[in-house]
């Protein structure tokens, strides 16, 4: 009888011992599990995009996102799509919206012309303030930043330039482009 209730004891005593072993490595599991989903959450932002793609909206993509990114995720740009006023390699900013021009006007029904713009990577800043809403001390502003900072890589990017806020970017953002 001794040796029963010793074999019981023996069987029960491994049984809490593997219990106790399973339930700490799916604990385990379930920290990693919250650790991945955290992570992802941290590296995963939004994005908006309007403007000359199919799908205007916003986007969940990764932190590091390029504009590319962003544009296939609204299922690439229409047929009317400035390309000269996008990097598609430029990095996006959390949080922010990105607009993508079109290159022509509608003047009426039967006319479509394309729309004169002006680079504001390379022009003067004469040239520069040739579009209604860009004063000439504005103008002056944009290059002594883009000489100091580098190029624009993104249209919404003139608006870190004194003077230009968001009433004045959205006025001009038909007119300008970054690249030829």
């Amino acid at each position: 009888m001794v040796k029963v209730i010793i074999a019981v004891f023996a069987v029960a005593c491994v049984a809490i011992v593997g219990f106790v072993l399973l339930s700490n490595n799916s604990s385990a599991s379930a920290v990693s599990a919250t650790a991945d989903t955290f992570e992802s959450s941290l590296s995963s932002v939004k994005f908006t995009i309007e403007g000359e793609v199919v799908s205007p909206g916003t986007y969940t993509l990764a932190s590091n996102a390029m504009m590319s990114d962003l544009i296939s995720a609204a299922g690439g740009v229409t047929d009317d799509a400035d390309s000269c006023a996008y990097y598609s390699d430029a990095l996006l900013t959390s949080g922010m919206t990105y607009y993508i021009p079109s290159r022509y006007t509608v003047d009426d029904y039967c006319s479509v012309k394309e729309i004169s713009k002006v680079n504001v990577n390379t022009d003067t800043a004469t040239i520069l303030a040739t579009v209604n809403g860009i004063s000439t001390s504005v103008s002056e502003k944009m290059v002594e930043y883009r000489e100091t900072n580098g190029l624009f890589m993104t249209l919404e990017s003139i608006q870190e330039v004194s003077g230009i806020g968001n009433a004045t970017y959205t006025k001009v953002r038909d007119y300008i482009v970054l690249h030829a």
